[in-house]
This record gives C-alpha cells, sequence and structure tokens, in this order.
C-alpha cells in the first residue's frame, strides 16, 4: 500500500510580520552559509502563533502522510504472513486508461507541490529583515528561497550545489540499498515496488517528474521550512534535528521500520548539512537523483530481472 496524500485544500494562512531580521550580507555566501545562521529567535510573543502555523503546514502535507504511514504499518504487522512478503508500491496506475491515468498522476504531482508553496508562502512573510529592499519586486518567493538556499545566486554556487547533491546521493543512495536488503532478510521491511506503472510512452518521464516532486517537498518541508521555523523558535539545533529526522523516518513507515531507520539516518545527514550551511537545494538534488535511480531502473529492469 502507498501512502499518497490528495492536497485539494489549501489553507491560507496570513503570518503578517515575522519581526525577524536576516544577516543579509553574511548570506550572500551560499557556499558556505552565514557562521550564526540566516534568522533570529522570534519574540517570545510571536512564538505562538509561528507554532500553530508549523503544525497546519506538517497537518497538511508530510505529519499527516506519517500518520497514514504509521496506521498502514500497523495493518501490515496485524496481516498474516512475513512482513518482508508484502509489498509497499511507490508509483501505481489509477486506471488502465492512458490518457486518464496521465492525468492523474499529473495532477497527483502537482497537488503534492502545493504544501511547498505554502511553506514558501509562510516563509517570505519577513518584512523588516535587511536584505528585504534588495529582493522587493523580484517575485513572491525570492525572499525564502533565498532563506533556505533554494535560490542560485552566482555560478560558483551552481558548481557548489550539484557537487554537494553528487556526494550525498552516492553517500545515502548506495549503503540505503543495502540497508534495504538487510531490513527485508530480517523480516523488517515490505518488499519496496518502486514503479507499478503501466507501460507508456509517458512512463519514464513521469517518473522523473515524481522523483523531482518528492524531493523538493520533502526538502524543503521537513529539512528547509521546519529547521528554519524551529531555529526561529529557539529550538535546540539537536532537538530540532531529531524531529526532523524522526519526521521522515515516519512518513516512510508504510514500507516498514527498515525503511524508518534508512530515512532517519538520512534525515541526520541532510539536517546537519542544513544546519551548518543553510542550503537546501543540494538536498533536493539528491534526494531527487535517488529517487530517479530508483524509479527509472526498476522501470526498466522489472520486465528482465526477479526484483521482488
Amino acid at each position: 500500500m502507498h501512502i499518497s496524500v490528495a492536497y485539494q485544500t489549501l489553507a491560507i494562512v496570513d503570518v503578517g510580520d515575522d519581526r525577524v531580521r536576516r544577516a543579509g550580507a553574511a548570506h550572500d555566501e551560499p557556499a558556505s552559509g552565514p557562521a550564526d545562521g540566516p534568522v533570529a529567535v522570534l519574540a517570545p510573543g510571536d512564538r505562538p502563533r509561528v507554532r500553530r502555523e508549523v503544525w497546519i503546514v506538517l497537518g497538511l502535507s508530510l505529519g499527516q502522510a506519517a500518520v497514514y504511514s504509521a496506521i498502514s504499518l500497523v495493518a501490515k504487522l496485524t496481516e498474516p504472513g512475513r512482513l518482508r512478503n508484502q509489498t509497499a508500491t511507490l508509483n501505481a496506475s489509477v486506471t488502465p486508461r492512458e490518457l486518464l491515468d496521465l492525468t492523474y498522476q499529473l495532477v497527483g504531482i502537482g497537488f503534492a507541490l502545493v504544501p511547498v508553496l505554502l511553506a514558501l508562502h509562510l516563509l517570505s512573510g519577513t518584512r523588516d529583515d535587511a536584505a528585504a529592499a534588495a529582493y522587493s519586486g523580484r517575485g513572491t518567493y525570492q525572499r525564502a528561497r533565498r532563506l533556505i538556499g533554494l535560490d542560485l545566486p552566482n555560478r560558483k554556487t551552481v558548481v557548489h550545489d550539484l557537487g554537494w547533491g553528487a556526494g550525498l546521493a552516492a553517500a545515502i543512495g548506495i549503503p540505503g540499498l543495502g540497508l534495504y536488503y538487510l531490513a527485508r532478510a530480517l523480516d523488517i521491511n515490505a518488499t519496496v515496488v518502486p514503479s507499478a506503472l503501466n507501460d507508456h510512452w509517458w512512463t519514464l518521464p513521469v517518473l522523473v517528474l515524481s522523483a523531482v516532486q518528492n524531493a523538493v517537498l520533502e526538502e524543503v518541508v521537513v529539512v528547509g521550512y521546519l529547521l528554519t521555523r524551529c531555529r526561529q523558535l529557539g529550538v535546540k539545533p539537536y532537538v530540532a534535528l531529531a524531529a526532523s529526522a524522526a519526521l521522515r523516518g515516519g512518513y516512510h513507515l508504510y514500507q516498514g521500520f527498515g525503511a524508518f531507520i534508512g530515512n532517519a539516518a538520512m534525515g541526520v545527514v541532510f539536517g546537519t548539512y542544513f544546519q551548518r550551511r543553510f542550503r537546501v537545494l543540494p538536498l533536493v538534488i539528491a534526494h531527487g537523483v535517488i529517487d530517479m535511480v530508483a524509479f527509472i531502473g526498476y522501470a526498466i529492469l522489472k520486465n528482465r530481472l526477479h526484483l521482488s
């Protein structure tokens, strides 16, 4: 069973003035990130509103997915037979009607990205930061993308992000594959089916889009947004890191305990990188590469090899 959340309602939350001042000059060094972070701690009176905001964002997105994922794991564990003999499907066809199925896939990917827009919208609510004037009129989400390192201000940053993205993909993806097979051998993980889409001309492009959607949604919300808000709320870095990693593992529980462990470990690595460099784009690149390799590789090889 694949956990997918249909985002059919966008809650518009007016965050007003965050009253957060950024170290604008320091944040012009995206390759290493500012030494003291891009945001200041919120005043005590502002914190309850931001805490509610965080719960709303997570409740509309990956926090909701984590709850459904836990329920799915309980369902699997209470089924007869071993966990490894059950399946968790990540990309499945909705209907055998080709164009209708394509429509469902594209609409699902589009709505899954709505929480990303919501998170960026809320982060862009900063009105009195030092760098605001320089970014006025340059797009609704420009300040938010800069705040979490989702922008590309110069060529050096492009090289930096691509290099770190590729390195993190290799560092996480290769050991992750070994952990998956170990978890199945120990019967603490279901069999993951990365793609069960019917074979159409659009199958591979949709899998690429699905990988990109996963990467953008998870890294922006669970790392960029959540860790930034935790910093503003004065949460200790190690507590924020643990919360982000646990959430990442939580919405993968539908695959089993091995997936929880592996994704939580990935969350620790990715979260630590963000807390030190304040750039989420390398994490999006790394996550996208990992998912593309898994989705497309499985789709190409499933008819040639026994992959269960």
